[in-house]
């Protein structure tokens, strides 16, 4: 016998976002540990298909327990998210998508579980409702920028030597992120002197303006992904990315600027 499932609370909250941009979100697995980081430790995928995932996942401390968890997509407004073993299995979040425009979305999120007290169902389900604030705040801010950096694809620009004055002042003011050839680059250095690289992951489009570097490596903050800065070459799996090639940096006089390879 099916047991039968309460409603402990209700999330609401408008999107500034696309539909289109959310349910790649949704699908997007991938950065459950990267993007939000501090309630997720780890992601092991175990199925993937047009019907949604299902994945082991791994909860935050690094010392927290693992869930195993599906997520199925029901139709192109709805979609149901079922803890299948682990802390809280038995459990089922429905969220429902609603687009308000070009670049609006309503998401309604629904918690429920099964067997639980009136007392413990407050307080579970405001437990819920802050976590899943935190959860589409840290999605919304990447739905954005994924948004931001798909509509500058493609303007490319003058490709003439970019003038970026004294290289002791700009030695003094790295990292620094300029435009050239339509694209932004950060001008970097390390012991074999300046050098220039991509500020856009080729995965999924994420920053790479901010990140720090780990021995000579680039990781992008949402899904992981390392890339040598020098080369651009990727090291972590698949290996098949690359950074869009960067312009070389030049000194002539002691001055420095960027210019086409």
């Amino acid at each position: 016998m099916t047991t039968p499932l309460i409603r402990v609370a209700e999330y609401q909250r408008s999107l500034h976002a696309s539909i289109v941009r959310v349910w790649e979100n949704v699908r997007d697995w991938e950065h459950l540990p990267w993007l939000h980081a501090g309630s997720f430790r780890s992601i092991d995928l175990l199925q993937e298909a047009d019907w949604g995932w299902r994945a082991r996942i791994g909860l935050h401390p690094q010392d927290g327990p693992e869930i195993e968890l599906e997520l199925v997509i029901e139709s192109d407004r709805r979609y149901v998210s079922r803890t299948l073993a682990g802390v809280g299995a038995g459990s089922e979040i429905w969220t429902t998508l609603v687009p308000r425009g070009p670049e609006h979305t309503d998401v309604r999120v629904e918690f429920l579980l099964p067997e639980v007290s009136a007392q413990a169902a407050s307080r579970i389900g405001a437990d819920y409702v802050a976590l899943y604030t935190r959860l589409w705040d840290e999605d919304e801010g990447m739905i954005q920028e994924r948004t931001r950096a798909l509509a500058r694809r493609g303007e490319d620009g003058p490709l003439a030597p970019l003038e970026l004055g004294p290289v002791e002042a700009l030695r003094d003011s790295l990292p620094r992120v300029v435009e050239f050839g339509g694209r932004r680059f950060r001008i970097a250095a390390d012991g074999e002197g300046l050098f220039a690289h991509s500020t856009v992951c080729p995965h999924r489009l994420g920053p790479l303006a901010a990140c720090t570097r780990e021995d000579g490596a680039l990781r992008c903050p949402w899904h992981g992904y390392r890339f040598d800065a020098r080369s651009g070459r990727q090291l972590s799996p698949p290996g098949r990315l690359r950074l869009v090639p960067a312009p070389r940096v030049e000194v002539v006089a002691g001055n420095a600027r960027l210019v086409a390879r």
